[in-house]
């Protein structure tokens, strides 16, 4: 499967910047990638591979939570 997105430099930006374009790029990306595990964990289940579809949703969920961090970090990090 392609893996397309842009990482292009930000040489003109500050850390604290860069730093928030980052975040927000993750935050995009994961939500990207965790739409497509709920899709397949459906696919697998309509398919009775229950057990395959029950770790994809899993798999969602800790995609939240890693973007919950990302999140929190970029409210800190907008505060400073």
């Amino acid at each position: 499967m392609a893996h397309d997105h842009n990482h292009e430099t930000h040489d003109n930006l500050t850390f604290n910047e860069k730093l928030v374009k980052l975040l927000e790029h993750w935050i995009k990306h994961n939500d990207d990638h965790a739409e497509n595990y709920k899709d397949w964990a459906v696919k697998t289940k309509e398919k009775g591979m229950n057990d395959i579809g029950l770790l994809l949703e899993d798999v969602v969920g800790m995609t939240e939570l890693i973007n919950n961090k990302f999140k929190k970090a970029l409210e800190l990090i907008k505060s400073h």
